[in-house]
């Protein structure tokens, strides 16, 4: 392999990085060339629609609990330190640094500039250090791409340096495991290593962002899809894995602001992103096409099996891992915005499969409900049958993404509540989940009745109808909703047990109280004024 000639990285900057030589460096190379080198090495093969299918190894997801964050003058008050913020000495920072520069001595490169946030005022500048050309690849398709014409004055905000085939040791290094995440906000580097999953990436960028942003800019940070329909009119949709926070976002009648990340200032949601990266478990193109055929010469999928004596994805296969996922850029899709910012949003939905069958399909929040809501980032998941197991469980992640959160939830729930009272935003629960009883009574709520309750509130068809509050939650239930019958709006009326229907509601608000109790002295009146009645 040469080095490539058209684009030269100033090697003086490696130097002062620590890297020892700068002899093997392929920077800023094209898809193409990084797509050949993936395939000469042995990293990965294509499959017949052209995408690039590697194996992550060991590591098919993050491991959140081996990320970590330097404890020192910067973070030591600001950080919420907790089991997703773990703080680390910074010697132990510096020794692996050192080492990790020792390891790359002799390696050959891939490195490309790039940066977040669409919107140029809050722009980051990120240099990312690959020692992969498949993981090169994923940070061209998952970052902002830098014009070719600005490389030569690019000044560089963080550094990312990800070293899959380097290992800590636990026994000197101050980390538990031989993979690490380790995240310094004074020296404005990431460290990654002994994993080679790419969302860890993706992830340690949105966490930066996640403090940066609020902290220092009064932005809000949000793990959210936005779209943008022909009016000019922005939407926001939070949820966690399952709820369909993809899938509803993706209207054909609306543009696509972006799928997973963005920012909110004062008068726009910007995406922070350049690429999506799906789950491709059991993707069909008549469930979600814009995926299915995103995922083409250029794309990236992880730890996919073929079918058998073919280079035909298997998408049904959990032979390696249940969270299969492909990365591709945004321009992949057709119906996308290309600026990627849109205006202050007009609604806010959040999303939850609720498998107890509890929940409203849809209902209007208070800002003091929103932010309750939020915070609690509720949905239910259905346990694995193998054993007859089929009770749900209720999962929580605050703001729909408390991995990714270095300050305390309270901060993001108080800035998002805010910026709905001043932009007299409708804020909307959207239950994806169960009716008529809960998993293995009810059945799965219909997308098309999905579908019709978000587009009536986007279009302000719910402004004028009747509400009804629930009974435990609060919230208020719309009596009607156009294509939608009025039977289904309320989900007591859906259950033949009343006597059960209570119970379980009642339960699942223990449920949402329990879950609060580490929030509760952090956040006002009105928040707390949100909690269920039992």
């Amino acid at each position: 392999m040469s080095v490539p000639t058209r684009l030269a990285i100033p090697k003086k900057l490696l130097f002062n990085l620590g890297l020892k030589s700068a002899e093997n460096i392929f920077y800023q190379l094209p898809p193409e060339e990084l797509i050949g080198q993936a395939v000469a090495k042995g990293e990965g093969m294509l499959s017949d629609t052209g995408a690039l299918v590697i194996d992550t190894g060991e590591f098919t997801g993050r491991s959140p609990k081996d990320r970590f964050i330097v404890r020192d003058a910067l973070t030591a008050g600001s950080i919420n330190w907790n089991e997703f913020n773990i703080p680390i000495d910074e010697t132990y920072f510096e020794l692996l640094y050192r080492k990790i520069m020792d390891f790359l001595s002799d390696k050959k490169l891939w490195i490309r500039d790039c940066y977040a946030c669409a919107d140029q005022d809050y722009r980051l500048n990120i240099r990312v250090i690959n020692t992969n050309p498949c993981c090169n690849l994923f940070v061209y398709n998952m970052f902002l791409r830098v014009e070719e014409k600005e490389l030569e004055e690019i000044e560089i905000d963080w550094h990312l340096i990800q070293v899959p085939h380097f290992y800590a040791d636990p026994k000197t290094d101050g980390v538990p495991h031989k993979n690490f995440v380790i995240v310094n906000f004074t020296k404005k580097i990431i460290l990654i290593g002994g994993t080679q999953y790419t969302g860890e990436m993706k992830k340690a960028i949105f966490s930066i962002l996640n403090y940066i942003l609020p902290h220092d800019k009064n932005v809000l940070s949000m793990h959210c899809s936005a779209n943008v329909g022909e009016k000019g009119d922005t939407a926001i949709f939070f949820g966690l894995s399952g709820t369909g926070k993809t899938t509803l976002s993706a209207d054909p009648k609306r543009m696509l602001i972006g799928d997973d990340e963005h920012g909110w200032n004062n008068g726009s949601v910007f995406n922070f992103e350049g690429g999506c990266y799906a789950k491709t478990i059991d993707l069909s193109k008549e469930r979600e096409p814009d995926i299915y055929n995103a995922i083409k010469y250029g794309a990236v999928v992880e730890n996919v099996t073929f079918i058998e004596g073919t280079n035909t994805i298997d998408y049904s296969s959990k032979k390696i891992t249940e969270n299969t996922r492909v990365s591709y850029p945004l321009y992949f899709i057709n119906n996308v915005l290309e600026t990627s910012i849109g205006k202050t949003p007009k609604n806010i939905f959040f999303l939850t499969a609720d498998a107890y069958g509890i929940l409203p399909p849809i209902s209007k929040l208070t800002p003091g409900q929103a932010m309750y809501q939020f915070i609690s980032g509720y949905t239910a998941k259905v346990a694995g049958t193998e054993a007859g197991v089929i009770e749900p469980k209720p999962t929580f992640s605050a703001c729909f993404g408390a991995p990714f959160l270095p300050l305390h939830p309270g901060v993001y729930a108080a800035m998002l509540g805010k910026k709905i009272k001043d932009n007299n935003v409708s804020v909307w629960m959207i239950n994806t989940g169960w009716t008529g009883g809960g998993y293995g009574v009810g059945s799965r709520m219909k997308l098309e009745y999905t579908r019709a309750m978000i587009t009536a509130a986007l279009e302000g068809k719910l402004d004028n109808v009747k509400y009804t509050p629930h009974s435990i939650f609060g919230m208020m239930i719309p009596e009607e909703c156009p294509g939608v019958s009025s039977e289904i709006l309320n989900t007591e009326s859906t259950w033949k047990d009343k006597d059960a229907y209570t119970k379980t509601a009642n339960r699942l608000a223990r449920y949402f109280i329990q879950n609060f109790e580490k929030y509760k002295d952090s956040v006002s009146d009105e928040i707390l004024a949100a909690v269920p009645k039992i």
